[in-house]
């Protein structure tokens, strides 16, 4: 019997993408015995890190998506393998999101320079301290703990930021926890971010698998690899983003989690000096989608998680309480 074809895989080329796409790939070939080769796609948004640029602001730009979407439809790969949060929320045309993965830690992850020995928590920092990001969401949730911090971009990979932690030029920074759990650095955290002190962005810990619409046989293998939690917290959070119109530079934060038999959706508006918050929190019952094989599935049944009004009647009720007007006013 012939050994079957390999599924061409997308990736960008950063350390974190190979790593997240690596482990992917390999559990793919694991519970389908589908080879999979790896192909390499430069992004824009790789481009401007390695020039030391932060992506611009928007939902629609997806710096970090749009090459590989291109490579899908011409057929240079089977599927790409995305960080859910830097896709747009708006659909693409002739592709499909067909598989969300087992979800990794959705808390950012708080690291501080070894020079400050003791210091554990945002609150311990000295006055004035300097903390590395470029997050709307981050910088307006750190200012609303310290109105006192200052705030420094950096850019570049996990290393080079952490090689300039340590030269000085900040004096803490704040990370994903998924990206340095991947990269097997978890070491560097000093304390993951719980929701009350930082919610995270829409999707964050979540990878998202897309590939073509009419491809029916790569959306069967890669809905094996299906998480119906995973897919379900991270929709309703990019739902919430969606219907806020927040893009992804906009200072929201998100999180699900199903708790009870009930999914569980907490939203975050903040201004950029962390003065003003908003927050709010909504509920609905929640099952499991029945298990059945692949070879049961139609076509027309390969996005398996129900729809859910949760995202959408949240960010109602934030942009009632004048959520419109912090986001404008921090994209201004």
């Amino acid at each position: 019997m012939a050994a079957p074809a390999p599924l061409r895989m997308g990736t960008r080329a950063s350390a974190l993408a190979r790593a997240q796409s690596g482990a992917f790939a390999a559990e793919l070939t694991r519970r389908t015995g589908r080879p999979v080769d790896v192909v390499i796609v430069r992004t824009q948004g790789d481009q401007l890190s390695s020039e030391g640029k932060a992506p611009p602001g928007g939902d629609a730009a997806g710096v970090f998506v749009r090459a590989l979407d291109d490579a899908l439809r011409r057929n240079e790969i089977d599927f790409a393998v995305h960080s859910l949060k830097d896709v747009p929320t708006a659909e693409a045309e002739s592709l499909v999101l067909a598989a969300v993965p087992a979800r990794a830690d959705a808390r950012d992850a708080f690291v501080v320079a070894t020079r400050h020995a003791g210091v554990t928590r945002v609150e311990d920092l000295p006055r004035g301290a300097k903390v590395a990001t470029s997050s709307p969401r981050r910088i307006s949730q750190l200012l609303r703990l310290r109105p006192d911090l200052v705030m420094v971009a950096m850019a570049g990979n996990v290393d080079t930021r952490l090689q300039r932690l340590e030269e000085g030029r900040a004096d803490a920074l704040v990370l994903a926890s998924a990206g340095l759990d991947r990269l097997g650095r978890s070491a560097v955290i000093t304390r993951r971010l719980e929701p009350g002190e930082m919610l995270g962005a829409p999707a964050q810990g979540a990878l998202g698998i897309g590939c073509r619409a009419d491809d029916e046989e790569t959306r069967d293998s890669l809905l094996r690899m299906e998480d119906p939690i995973a897919r379900a917290t991270a929709s309703v959070e990019r739902d919430l983003l969606q219907f806020l119109r927040g893009g992804c530079r906009a200072p929201v934060g998100a999180s699900a989690s199903v708790v009870g038999g009930r999914l569980v959706l907490r939203g975050r508006v903040l201004s950029l000096d962390g003065n003003e918050c908003l927050e709010d929190e909504l509920s609905e019952l929640f099952e499991l989608p029945s298990p059945s094989s692949p070879s049961e599935k139609s076509p027309s049944s390969l996005s398996p998680s129900p729809s859910s009004s949760l995202g959408r009647l949240l960010a109602e009720k934030l942009l009632a309480r004048g959520a419109a007007r912090l986001i404008d006013a921090a994209r201004a």
